[in-house]
């Protein structure tokens, strides 16, 4: 049977239209990257969690990618910049960022915007018991793990050190925690400072091979001005006994964490993910990932923000009756 042209080009506009409608299937989930931080550090456990939960996992329109970062001012630029669709920034560095008043960048980052409070991250300085650095002033001439360049545990080191006068007067190494854990036991750096949830993972690591001790942070803050001229960090107390060795509670200051989003997000996306997380599954998930997570929840999904929210998140939070 002979074939006219007319079947033949219909026959083979609907190969042509069935052949192209396969692959549409398998891009349909847009790729969501989430930035997280350094090895050791809670900002990855964040990113990683929220990419491993079954909910999430199971998402049909979008596909979390969690990546590692320097940390918290990496990623306010890589989520401004919209290489990072989500990630883990610090309240300070959003606002500072938004306003453009960054350490050494005048750039304004107005694309990046709050979705959630997630925990409260305090600065920690290790020391070790016999040496006799009970105050930052002590660090003069002192080698001094000071976090990841591009970190937020390194610009807020700066930032308060600067505000003190000494972080001129110190023997700068910038490294993630683990590895200043290392240093530190090795008896290469006479201290380190983290700014991240505890207990860390990496002051446990250097509990064990030294006597370790925390310096109070918070009695240098409030006798130098530091909380008038940065309100947005507040003090806490690290509690005794989390760390070995360290058998009283040590005052300190901390900001916190939040899950921000590029502005170019689609609203949907951020709403369908609050929803899936900000469940009583969701947040049981989180806080078995890390006791810190405990913070997360409904009533403090707010909390510490200060900077504009995602609209995806603005609707969340207003049906939840925070706003």
């Amino acid at each position: 049977m002979k074939l006219s042209l007319r079947m033949i080009l219909t026959a083979s506009a609907v190969l042509l239209a069935c052949t192209l409608a396969i692959p549409s299937v398998g891009l349909a989930a847009k790729r969501i990257v989430f930035g997280g931080g350094p090895a050791g550090g809670t900002f990855q456990i964040v990113a990683n969690s929220i990419q491993t939960y079954g909910p999430v996992k199971a998402a049909k329109d979008y596909r979390v990618k969690a990546q590692s970062s320097a940390g918290s001012v990496e990623n306010l630029r890589k989520v401004n910049a919209g290489k990072m669709q989500f990630g883990v920034v610090y309240s300070g560095h959003l606002y500072l960022g938004r306003e453009g008043k960054l350490k050494n960048d005048g750039r304004k980052y107005a694309d990046v915007l709050a979705v959630a409070y997630l925990y409260g991250a305090p600065a920690q300085l290790v020391v070790r018991k016999d040496s006799g650095i009970t105050r930052v002033q002590d660090l003069q001439g002192k080698k001094v793990g000071v976090g990841n360049a591009g970190s937020g545990a390194f610009a807020n080191c700066e930032l308060f050190f600067t505000h003190l006068g000494v972080w001129d007067k110190i023997e700068r190494n910038a490294m993630g925690y683990n590895d200043a854990a290392n240093a530190f036991g090795n008896k290469q750096l006479d201290a380190f400072w983290l700014f991240t949830a505890f207990p860390s993972g990496a002051v446990m690591m250097a509990a064990r091979t030294n006597a370790i001790a925390l310096v109070d942070l918070s009695k240098d803050a409030a006798e130098s001005g530091f909380y008038e001229e940065y309100p947005y960090f507040t003090q806490v107390e690290i509690p005794a006994g989390i760390y070995q060795g360290v058998d009283k509670a040590v005052p300190s200051f901390q900001d916190s964490a939040l899950w921000v989003a590029n502005a170019e997000v689609s609203d949907e996306i951020v709403y369908d993910l609050l929803s899936k997380l900000y469940t009583d599954e969701g947040l049981a998930y989180m806080a078995g990932q890390k006791k810190t997570f405990k913070e997360m929840g409904v009533k403090t999904g707010i909390k510490g923000i200060v900077t504009p929210l995602h609209p995806g998140a603005e609707k969340f939070w207003k049906e939840k009756g925070l706003l």
